[in-house]
């Protein structure tokens, strides 16, 4: 028989969200020739359009209120009708305390993502280009970085200048005082709500990109690692596999969303790597397996299974796995069309959310507990704390209806972080991030944010195990690597939008943390501010089957200051197919 073309090498249809594939220009024509007109009009009405209207219509309507209210104080504010409103008003701040902070948060990080982050980004990386360009190639690490700090902190002020330009053409617009016959004609205030929008945004955005900029400029600079710990023979040690981005496809011959035909195959290099851990757990026996995000390639019900279809066949290694989410596991809408996106009620990013709490709790459910917040302590493990839940989710899992959605949109905030305590007072913890921001468009999936509600949870583990050591575990990278400036694509498409913030605050962790993540498939061991940063490659899109990729076993150990360190790593090479070897198997 006699194939044209070879079904098993896939073809065109194979790179349609590919960046390694196509450029992001030919993407975002896709993205503009295939969008779905309604659904982004809609869309920017629910998340752009109506807050800001709302946003600018507020200082109208209070005022009006205010005026009114102050003409009656006195009869309106005695009696029992003064106690009734405190009443109502202690009530709904009791109950919607929380959520009503976590929308805010959201939406104050998504307004960083949408607007100061990309704009600075693309500003500062701009003048880091200009000026390393005059700096010769030799130029020591420390005037580097001063030039860089320089870059962020002009960068910063130019935005910011920008910003405010702005909110100064819009002024003349906009009004601030209004009165109950302005509520009576409520479409003359349209224009005058979105003037006044823009004049608060711009503003805050002149002092939000100023603070960026001088946050980034202060801050201790990322550098490489160059030296590694020492520790005696009797000294106490864990041996942690970090592995990161193996991307899971659900089909023997599928390729993954981001390199199309340019990467592996189905899953044989998963595979290939559980052999290689289950040899070395035989040898020298392992204490974590961790796996740093983007288990998934897209989040689908196939991947998850073809997952622990390699999982099970190493019963010594899963019981050694500990996982997080990655965007590729939340945030992908199609991995075949950028151009999808999700309406903020759409139920089926809850899908993806609750197909990875299932995976989650199969894989680590009786080892991880869950922070609670009432107590601040640890609290119940993940597989308990899921036990009420447990109907609900399997009825959402079988209809995706929207009023389940809603029911089940606390859980996945509530989940992180989740932690692995330490076995002794002193011994080796993990603390277990979802650091993926909340996007409804897979041209923007790959962004990331950490709560500060997850930050607070780290303040007080720490508290409660103050003698303990930790490895905190998320996908996304905190600070840039120190590296030449490379595409703005990677640095503003991929940013933790928070990160420069959450370094400073893990900082209290100093001598007693290492940070390991993914997300980037770069291979990198630094220290940032004293904190050592450990990034991972990805053994799967490391390049095509005929490459060969790796990962590290890391040694942590406790150092003779009493510091947690990191000793040379182990490198594990995964050998390329070589092309006599045959087709790659599942």
């Amino acid at each position: 028989m006699i194939q044209i073309i070879d079904p098993r090498k896939g073809d065109a249809e194979d790179d349609a969200s590919s960046t390694k594939r196509r450029s992001l220009f030919a993407l975002a024509g896709s993205l503009v020739a295939e969008i779905s007109l309604p659904k982004l009009v809609l869309a920017w009405v629910l998340l752009i359009g109506l807050p800001g209207f709302l946003l600018g219509i507020v200082p109208l309507v209070g005022s009006a209120w205010l005026g009114k209210v102050s003409t009656h104080a006195s009869a309106f504010f005695t009696g029992i009708w003064y106690v009734v409103i405190v009443l109502v008003l202690a009530v709904l701040g009791w109950l919607g305390g929380k959520p009503a902070f976590r929308l805010f948060e959201n939406s104050f990080w998504s307004l960083q993502a949408m607007g100061i982050q990309p704009a600075y980004a693309i500003c500062r990386e701009a003048l880091r280009h200009l000026l390393e360009g005059f700096l010769p190639s030799g130029i020591a690490t420390a005037k580097r970085n001063t030039v860089r700090a320089a870059g962020a902190a002009m960068s910063g002020v130019l935005v910011g200048a920008a910003a405010f330009g702005l909110a100064a053409v819009a002024w003349p617009a906009s009004r601030w005082v209004g009165s109950l016959a302005d509520l009576a004609s409520p479409h003359l205030l349209v224009p005058i709500a979105f003037a006044n929008a823009v004049v608060i945004i711009g503003i805050y955005f002149a002092f939000a990109a100023l603070t960026w900029g001088i946050a980034d400029a202060a801050m201790a600079q990322p550098r490489d690692l160059f030296s590694f710990a020492t520790c005696s023979e009797d000294g106490r040690k864990w041996r942690v596999a970090h592995l990161s981005d193996i991307h899971v496809v659900g089909e023997r011959y599928g390729f993954r969303v981001e390199s199309g035909r340019s990467g592996p195959q189905g899953n044989e290099r998963l595979a290939q790597a559980m052999a290689k851990l289950d040899a070395i757990h035989a040898t020298n026996p392992l204490d974590l397996v961790l796996i740093t995000g983007d288990i998934t390639d897209a989040g689908r019900s196939a991947e998850w299974a073809e997952f622990f279809g390699v999982l099970v066949q190493y019963p010594r290694i899963a019981s050694l796995v500990l996982c997080l989410p990655g965007n590729h596991d939340l945030n992908v809408v199609d991995r075949a069309n950028p151009a999808r996106l999700d309406l903020p009620m759409s139920p089926k990013k809850r899908l993806r959310q609750v197909r990875t709490i299932s995976a989650l709790s199969a894989v680590q459910g009786a080892s991880v507990r869950i922070f609670d917040r009432e107590t601040q302590r640890l609290g119940q493990t993940l597989e308990k704390s899921l036990e009420s839940h447990k109907a609900e989710i399997a009825a959402f899992a079988d209809k995706g209806s929207i009023g389940l959605s809603i029911s089940l949109a606390q859980l996945w905030t509530v989940m992180f972080p989740m932690v692995k305590p330490p076995n002794t007072e002193d011994g080796l913890g993990v603390i277990i991030l979802n650091s993926n921001a909340e996007t409804h468009f897979s041209f923007t999936n790959a962004l990331g944010m950490v709560s500060s509600e997850q930050a607070k949870a780290i303040d007080a583990i720490a508290d409660q195990y103050p003698h303990a050591y930790w490895i905190v575990a998320l996908h996304h990278h905190l600070v840039e690597y120190p590296k030449a400036v490379k595409k703005l694509s990677e640095r503003i498409g991929t940013a933790l939008i928070n990160g420069s913030w959450l370094m400073r605050h893990l900082g209290r962790l100093d001598g007693h943390a290492v940070v390991m993540h993914g997300h980037r498939h770069t291979d990198w061991i630094g220290e940032c501010g004293g904190l050592v940063i450990v990034s991972a490659p990805s053994p799967v899109m490391g390049g095509t089957d005929d490459s060969d990729t790796y990962f590290y076993v890391h040694t942590l150990t406790q150092a003779p200051e009493g510091k947690l360190g990191l000793l040379t790593p182990e490198r594990v090479d995964l050998p390329g197919r070589r092309s006599a070897d045959g087709p790659p198997e599942a």
